[in-house]
């Protein structure tokens, strides 16, 4: 009965970190390029006390075993990198990655970062960068003074357009092997791990790299139905774990009457 508390206090917590995770999907139902997390179960260690196949003697062995569980627990929450719905907001530094990639910022430490998230704005010098600010890599040049229009193709190439004339350059993107391995840094950023693999620059449309789509966004992957079915599933299944530990603290209670 003991180990029966335990294992149910085990399922309470494991599902408690799954509401956790899905309760922070649906606060990113509207986050720009915000891609949602599944969570992971293992089960724990095993009490054996009777091995499968053992000799029993005359040449009989045993075709099963006895083996008690303790539990379950949290093992990985990965991100799910499917593509979210893309949304025309009519401005013109908006981009959106149709496909595989990354863009690339620069953090203020100087290392760099990843981020899916295109609603890039110009600083006082001309530099595009993110909402907070970050410069953006990947051959973005700062945007001269004076320049009437910015137009951004499929396949990377933007050009300026101002009183000086044209501007033209090509950007990239950035992927890895393993984007699930990427660390989660908030704000819209991910960083590389070892476990992600090295990054992998690339022109967009070309290699498998995803193509641009200029003055729109790419919304949250999170689909609400979907969440909130899992949140039933979790909670159902945490009522049941804490009503497996009122099971067992009756039957102890019961134990413990037996000697009066």
């Amino acid at each position: 009965m003991l180990r029966a508390l335990y294992n149910s206090a085990a399922g309470m917590q494991a599902q408690q970190s799954n509401l956790d995770v899905i309760s922070n999907n649906l606060a990113n139902v509207n986050t720009t390029g915000f891609k949602k997390s599944k969570i992971e179960f293992q089960d724990m260690l095993y009490q054996t006390t009777r091995t499968s196949g053992a000799e029993l003697g005359a040449g009989n062995q045993l075709p099963t075993g006895i083996q008690i569980g303790h539990g379950s627990r949290l093992v990985a929450t990965p991100k799910i990198f499917t593509h979210g719905e893309i949304t025309q907001t009519g401005s013109p530094l908006d981009v959106a990655i149709e496909g595989d990639g990354f863009f690339e910022v620069q953090l203020p430490n100087g290392t760099r970062a990843y981020t899916r998230d295109g609603a890039f704005k110009t600083n006082k010098d001309g530099l595009i960068t993110t909402s907070d600010g970050l410069p953006l890599q990947g051959g973005w040049q700062p945007v001269p003074a004076g320049t009437t229009s910015i137009t951004i193709s499929s396949s990377g190439e933007v050009t300026y357009d101002g009183a000086n004339g044209p501007t033209n350059f090509r950007v990239q993107l950035v992927r890895f092997n393993n984007p699930a391995g990427l660390d989660a840094l908030g704000r819209n950023l991910y960083r590389e791990t070892q476990a992600s693999g090295t990054a992998e620059m690339g022109n967009p449309g070309e290699n498998g790299f995803g193509e641009l789509a200029q003055s729109a966004l790419e919304m949250s992957n999170v689909k609400v139905v979907e969440e909130m079915v899992n949140l039933i599933v979790a909670q159902r299944a945490y009522e049941v774990n804490a009503k497996a530990v009122q099971a067992s603290d009756e039957m102890m209670q019961q134990s413990n009457n037996m000697k009066r």
